[in-house]
């Protein structure tokens, strides 16, 4: 199987080029699903150690329905196969410019949930216009366990979430593992008592904001990701769902430039326009970087062939 990695804004991504079982024919979503129950061993083989590390996200390149698409994309943690992903896709648009397959300017991207369009400025400067992210509920309180009650909002920005700020903890360095244990019993919260989508869909990330500036146009946030691990970037789809939550409160105002910091002090700059369905177009800036050019090898006789699963 041959991969290239990347890092965008020290999130890894790991692009499956070739030597993946094929997932058929028909829309992605379906094949997005195909991939998530008959292959489930074989995507978390990418990921898992000792061939992945923590966090690392698998993009598997898949044919586009759309033929104005220059590929189709399926995305995957330890934890799900993702609907959407903004660090993968600025991760993978500098990929296809690593490979020659794209230039500068604008170029389409299928995705489950929805074609995005990514601008690439240069070999490792792209800018994500997301599917129209929207906020589902404001001011949900959620009762979790062993830490209290939380209040927050549920969006969708390609993936669901719920955002609290601001956070009950600090939002720094020091407090990743606490973060990380208190974003983890609030999901469990929050799925047990079916606080959702309006279609009843799971919340699969939880964000935590704390300030990084003076005002809300530069914050600093911790996102827990389906795996339970941390999210190194920003979260492009938790930008675009935070988007949709600031502009539905009126607090920041369509083109409108802010700036939204990791755990670990990386960046990206945001933005929206208004979109047609009452939600929000995200524009998300970031940089990725090529880091590995690999072949995967699964030796049939290898204990860990499917990854280290405890």
């Amino acid at each position: 199987m041959h991969v290239i990695d990347s890092h965008t804004a020290g999130e890894p991504t790991r692009v499956i080029l070739d030597g993946f079982p094929d997932l058929g024919s028909g829309p992605l979503s379906e094949r997005a699903a195909r991939l998530a129950t008959r292959f489930y061993d074989d995507y978390r083989a990418v990921v898992l150690e000792p061939r992945g590390q923590v966090a690392m996200v698998g993009a598997l390149l898949v044919p586009p329905l759309d033929p104005t698409c220059v590929t189709g994309v399926i995305y995957f943690d330890v934890g799900a196969v993702l609907g959407m992903c903004g660090h993968g896709t600025i991760g993978l648009a500098v990929t296809l410019y690593h490979m020659g397959r794209i230039g500068t300017g604008l170029h389409r991207i299928e995705t489950p949930a929805g074609v995005v369009t990514v601008d690439v400025e240069d070999e490792s400067t792209v800018t994500v216009t997301n599917i129209e992210s929207r906020r589902v509920k404001a001011g949900v309180t959620v009762d979790v366990p062993d830490f209290g009650v939380l209040t927050g909002d549920v969006a969708y920005g390609g993936n669901w979430f719920f955002l609290v700020d601001p956070s009950p903890i600090p939002v720094a360095p020091d407090n990743i593992r606490a973060l990380t244990d208190l974003a983890v019993a609030t999901r469990t919260a929050l799925n047990t008592l079916k606080i959702g989508g309006e279609n009843g869909e799971p919340v699969d990330h939880v964000i935590f904001y704390g300030p990084a500036g003076d005002t809300v146009a530069h914050s600093r946030n911790f996102v827990l990701c389906p795996d339970d691990a941390y999210d190194r970037s920003p979260c492009g789809t938790g930008c675009s769902a935070r988007l949709a939550c600031l502009a539905a409160a009126g607090q920041v105002g369509e083109g409108q430039e802010i700036v939204q910091e990791s755990i670990i002090g990386s960046t990206y700059r945001l933005s929206y326009r208004a979109g047609q369905k009452g939600g929000v177009i995200p524009s998300i800036t970031g940089k990725a970087y090529v880091i590995s050019v690999a072949e995967l090898v699964f030796h049939p006789e290898d204990p860990f062939r499917n990854g280290i699963v405890l």
